[in-house]
């Protein structure tokens, strides 16, 4: 491959990159993306051991079900039309308090009357049709704020603040401030916001417009990718490759070349360079101007204060578990679960697991093998389970300077000790897996850290606080000329964010209005 030979080079494999990387390529560019990874698709990736396979961050996507909406449009498009989807169970996620139990089932209405059954009460009857109202408002408000992020310079200045003021409305206050203004039920407003695992940040901290998105997303159901998380990866880079695009794995990008504030090409940690007219990072905002750009360049545009205006999102652990039986034999369901203590309240709850010693706060477990119907033919008579919680960060520092899989033995036991506390309070809830477990192994944040680059190995990017929507930098375009972010940075969080992420770089480069393009597009 000559330097000639590209028109844009994406750098980060993960769903934003292979997105703007698939468009951009179906639109005549001859795109270059590259992986640091040996395996191609970020999150969206799976990984084996032994005779299992477990995904890394795909558990469910919403909206995928009916080939009219939006996000099924964008995944047909960007894979033309080969991703194929499995609806999870009419029960998507079953959220569990203690020994109490709550369904979120399919549809809107269908949810709202569940909700009431559950609480038969007047006062919180209105505050369940006041909650629906708001999201409804929400689920309307967002294009104007996103369309904003790709205005040239000029125009947002004039306009911009009046797109985004009503998203400012809702982002600009916590998910508790507004639950509140409607009700007094601390268990209620625990259930509501039961899937706040899905953005990171429990009520009291998260921005109510991303509690919103995240509801709305999954109120008509979810589903999962036939063939596995890694199915994304395959059929979305077979469409770059076969629009003369390419990619290459082991392909770890040291710096950015940038020459009079214009972004010319890529160097490799081996001494490659790669050149070509856009350059576009979905390694996330931090990464790319603190570690692919040089000092000057940072220091030219101040890019330093600039990240002090936002936080890491939070850091995870992830339990993989693989069972000698299938998921039917051990009736596995395809929903997901949230288990929590028999507390209510989730940033009490949050604020309570200062130690390894304490209480886990939440754990949600996916069962991919279920999920997905070809999961037999690539591995009869087995089974996985997935499960993960919140961390901070710091628990896992003094190990940093320690190499993968040989971090020493006071790691593996703090590894243990967590991965023992995570298996007893599942099994608490699946007892029938007791004696099933033939295999499992415990993810920690230096892991995420290690295969994405994230520097406190978080999950989701960037912390989705009201802080978060104010950033006007956080936008596919840079300070520095023919240099672009993508993914879930200029969005929001998860792979369907990360997605969007990738439709917005595109429409910025491409100059035109690639979401109309995708609705109009039909597989």
């Amino acid at each position: 491959m000559k330097a000639k030979d590209f028109n844009c080079i994406v750098i980060g494999s993960g769903i934003g990159g292979m997105s703007v990387a698939a468009i951009l390529a179906k639109a005549g560019r001859r795109v270059l993306l590259l992986e640091q990874h040996y395996i191609p698709g970020g999150y969206t990736h799976t990984f084996k051991r032994k005779e299992y396979e477990w995904d890394v961050g795909l558990h469910y996507i919403g909206q995928v079900q009916k080939k009219d909406s939006f996000i099924r449009k964008a995944f047909d498009y960007i894979s033309d039309g080969q991703l194929k989807w499995v609806a999870l169970d009419d029960i998507y996620d079953r959220a569990i308090f203690g020994q109490e139990e709550f369904e979120f089932v399919n549809g809107r209405a269908p949810q709202k009357a569940q909700l009431k059954k559950y609480f038969p009460e007047p006062k919180d009857q209105i505050a369940i049709e006041k909650y629906f109202a708001l999201l409804d408002e929400v689920d309307h408000i967002g294009s104007s704020y996103y369309a904003e992020k790709v205005l040239p310079r000029i125009v947002r200045k004039l306009i911009g603040p009046l797109l985004q003021k009503k998203v400012f409305h809702y982002s600009d206050q916590t998910t508790l401030s507004v639950l509140k203004s409607i009700t007094d039920n601390p268990k209620l407003i625990g259930v509501l916001t039961a899937q706040y695992g899905d953005y990171g940040l429990p009520p009291a901290k998260s921005s109510f417009y991303m509690h919103a998105m995240v509801a709305n997303h999954y109120m008509e159901g979810a589903a999962y990718p036939v063939g596995g998380a890694a199915a994304l990866a395959q059929n979305i880079i077979s469409v770059i490759k076969k629009n003369d695009g390419q990619l290459i794995t082991r392909a770890k990008v040291d710096q950015i070349i940038v020459e009079n504030n214009v972004a010319k090409g890529v160097l490799l940690e081996n001494g490659q360079a790669y050149y070509a007219d856009k350059i576009i990072s979905n390694t996330g905002i931090v990464n790319t101007f603190t570690d692919l750009l040089s000092p000057a360049v940072q220091h030219q545009h101040q890019l330093e204060k600039k990240l002090l205006k936002i936080k890491p999102a939070v850091a995870h652990l992830a339990l993989n578990i693989g069972c000698n039986a299938s998921s039917k034999s051990l009736h596995l369901p395809k929903c997901n679960y949230w288990i929590f203590p028999a507390e209510y309240d989730h940033d009490k709850n949050q604020a309570a697991f200062d130690s390894l010693d304490a209480p886990l706060p939440v754990i949600f477990v996916s069962f991919p093998s279920a999920k997905d119907p070809e999961w037999e033919k690539r591995h009869p008579n087995t089974s996985t389970v997935e499960i993960i919680t919140l961390v901070p960060y710091h628990w896992f520092s003094k190990w940093e300077d320690t190499e993968w899989m040989n971090r020493g033995a006071d790691y593996d036991d703090v590894k243990e000790k967590l991965s023992q506390k995570l298996l007893s309070m599942f099994l608490e809830v699946m007892p029938q897996l007791k004696g099933k477990i033939d295999y499992y192994e415990l993810s920690t944040p230096l892991s995420t850290k290690k295969f994405t680059n994230h520097l406190k190995g978080e999950i989701y990017g960037l912390e989705h606080s009201p802080e978060r929507f104010r950033q006007r930098f956080l936008r596919p375009e840079t300070p520095i000329r023919k240099l672009y972010l993508t993914g879930q940075d200029v969005f929001m969080a998860s792979v369907t964010g990360g997605m969007m992420g990738g439709i917005l770089t595109a429409s910025s480069i491409l100059r035109k209005n690639v979401f109309r393009q995708i609705n109009n597009s039909t597989y």
